[in-house]
Parts: structure tokens; sequence; C-alpha cells
């Protein structure tokens, strides 16, 4: 492996960037089953899990800007898999029937995922990398 390596692998932005590529490569493998893309899944996953959730909120929790999930939205409830609904000015997203009898499917493609990487990383490490990337996160946000 050693002599594949590159002088910007000590990039954070090349290495991450590069782990991205693979990591999403194998959750749309994982999630190919669905029919759902893996962002599309986590948006299902979290609208069925709280039913009524803003906009706003979906985007906080997937990392996203508004307006990405709005597209996100906009796409599931076209395919009949979300209802938008008014309570003056603010707008709530509702599961329909078809999503959340999708929702353990979903969760299978999840486990999936996490269990093909773990293989691969072990579960240690995979925990670790994890948390590190997820407070790398934070710190620069």
């Amino acid at each position: 492996m050693e002599e594949n390596k590159n002088k910007y692998c000590g990039c954070l932005y090349y290495s991450a960037s590069a782990l991205a590529r693979q990591i999403t490569k194998m959750a749309d493998e994982a999630f190919s089953p669905t029919g759902m893309s893996p962002s599309y899944a986590f948006l299902l996953m979290i609208v069925n899990e709280h039913p009524g959730i803003q906009p706003g909120d979906i985007a906080i929790k997937m990392q996203l800007t508004p307006s990405t999930v709005t597209r996100l939205i906009d796409k599931l409830e076209h395919k009949g898999f979300l209802e938008r609904t008014a309570e003056g000015r603010t707008t709530r997203v509702q599961p329909t029937k078809k999503s959340m009898e999708l929702q353990d499917k979903l969760v299978e493609a999840w486990q999936s995922l996490y269990h093909r990487y773990v293989a691969i990383l072990g579960e240690e490490d995979s925990r670790k990398l994890t948390n590190m990337c997820y407070e790398a996160y934070l710190k620069l946000a």
C-alpha cells in the first residue's frame, strides 16, 4: 500500500474526499435494494421516525442546506413517499403509508452498510473513524 501513497495523502481534503467516494459507493450498493439513494433513504428514515418534522429540522439532522432538503422532499413527495402539510406559516413533513412500509428495508440497508465497512475496518476503528469525522465536522462547521 505504501508504494501507492502519494504526496497528497497527507492532505485532509484529499484523503476525506477519497474516503467519501469509497463510502458513497458502498452506500449506493447497500441501499440499491430499496430503490432509494442513500440521501433519500436517510431523509425517509428521519421523517418516518419524526412524523410532522419541519424541513429546517431535517436539514439540521442531515447536515444539508435547506434548499437541498427542499429538493429531496419535492422528489419524495412526487413519488408518493412524503406529504407536506401547512400549519399557518409552518410546513411539516409527514410520511405516507408507502414510506412507512419501506422503513424496515431502509434500516436493513443501513445495517448492511455498517456491517460491510466494519468487516473491512473493524468495529473499533469504524467507531473511532466515525466519531473523529463527526467531531471534525462540528469544529469546522
